[in-house]
């Protein structure tokens, strides 16, 4: 079944962010639209390229009021380690979500039982909590923040304008479809 318009389930877990630890849960994402995305563990390979790329363009999400959030199976402790020395991670200002349980990666269903770690999965999350969008790679692919940055824009847009749909490649700007009986065949 398609987690496509399901609401997240309720979860709690300890994360890192900005030299603190915090507290985050399903109710911390209510209010703005977010960005989760599972990576299989820290102090590998293709994780750190990706949450830098991240890193580099959280501003940009920030400006679109989306709150970013890593997750994988280690500890919060472990994300302050791994932040604290690797220069790639220590560009990381969003929220690293610890789940050494397995609770949120397994309700997102992204958990790779036999390893006890996350496939590449990729969510993004409405104000209300309710999932839009979601890809999940191999581990062996990495993620482009840019592109998840034009498909939350595009997000965005349709929610805010009932009615109209982005085609492929749309950006920001650019001209919007709205179905209808007059544009069957004609696309």
């Amino acid at each position: 079944m398609s987690l496509i318009n399901t609401p997240v389930k309720p979860f709690k877990a300890n994360a890192y962010q900005n030299g603190k630890f915090i507290e985050v849960s399903d109710a911390t994402m209510k209010g703005k639209w977010s960005v989760v995305m599972f990576y299989p563990a820290n102090f590998t390979f293709v994780c750190p390229t990706e949450l830098e790329d991240f890193a580099d363009l959280y501003a940009e999400f920030q400006k679109l009021g989306v709150e970013i959030y890593s997750v994988s199976t280690d500890t919060h402790f472990s994300h302050k380690a791994w932040h604290d020395t690797s220069n790639a991670i220590g560009k990381v200002k969003y929220v690293m979500i610890g789940d050494p349980s397995g609770t949120i990666t397994r309700n997102f269903d992204v958990m790779i039982e036999e390893e006890g770690l996350a496939l590449r999965g990729t969510f993004v999350i409405n104000p209300e909590g309710v999932i839009k969008l979601y890809e999940i790679h191999d581990n062996g692919i990495g993620r482009n923040a840019s592109e998840m940055l034009r498909k939350v824009k595009a997000a965005q847009y349709v929610a805010s304008h009932p009615g109209e749909v982005c085609p492929a490649k749309w950006e920001a700007g650019e001209k919007t479809l709205k179905p209808s009986l007059d544009l069957v065949g004609k696309i």
